[in-house]
């Protein structure tokens, strides 16, 4: 699913970077080389950052 339509960043590629940026939705965006546009997806954005990296810190207390 795309999270981002005016840089067609997906979901995947989001989380994915998530776990490589330590910043918000728009330093994430960074990452891939991207910046945000209009900003309607931010919030979205910050929300599926925040549960990819609860995940994997869930996953490295688990191990």
């Amino acid at each position: 699913m795309y999270i981002c339509i005016c840089n067609a960043i997906r979901e995947t590629d989001l989380r994915q970077a998530a776990l490589s940026s330590g910043g918000d939705a728009e330093a994430t965006y960074a990452t891939l080389g991207k910046r945000p546009n209009c900003g309607q997806c931010l919030g979205k954005a910050g929300e599926i950052i925040n549960q990819e990296r609860a995940l994997a810190s869930c996953e490295n207390v688990a191990v």
